[in-house]
């Protein structure tokens, strides 16, 4: 994977497979739910993570990440939630990372990155995308 402190977007688009949507919602109006159908349009298989859902755009929803079974592998976790959870939600990240082994990316959206959860995925090991909108950089780059 690439570097933590510049990451390569184009390699990590270009090599991924599954990517957890974490904070996905049903509403299809929600950036969340545009964006993650717009990555299964390109071929992801998009895992929803949201505990207020049993299924989203066709696929079981689960309510965190621990709770994705082992066998899934994720190479990317896009975050879609305030920036106050996001540490939360690397934390989340890191507990499926000690119960899989897997190094998935930690890609936070627009204005929901903070401080606290990037020094966490950093001390982790894991490349984090700070302020990033998944689909505009796939867009830029492979459109």
């Amino acid at each position: 994977m690439p570097d933590v402190q510049s990451p390569d977007f184009r390699t990590i688009l270009d090599t991924a497979d599954t990517i957890a949507v974490v904070g996905c919602s049903t509403t299809p109006t929600r950036t969340s739910h545009k964006i993650a159908r717009y990555l299964q349009a390109r071929g992801y298989r998009v895992v929803p993570v949201n505990p207020n859902y049993d299924a989203v755009l066709g696929e079981p929803c689960y309510p965190d990440l621990p709770s994705i079974p082992a066998g899934v592998e994720l190479d990317v976790v896009d975050i879609f939630r305030r920036p106050e959870h996001t540490a939360d939600m690397v934390r989340s990240a890191i507990a499926r990372t000690e119960q899989t082994g897997e190094q998935p990316v930690i890609w936070t959206q627009l204005g929901v990155s903070s401080p606290e959860a990037k020094e966490l995925a950093e001390e982790a090991g894991l490349p984090y995308v700070r302020n990033r909108c998944i689909k505009i950089e796939y867009d830029r780059l492979f459109a």
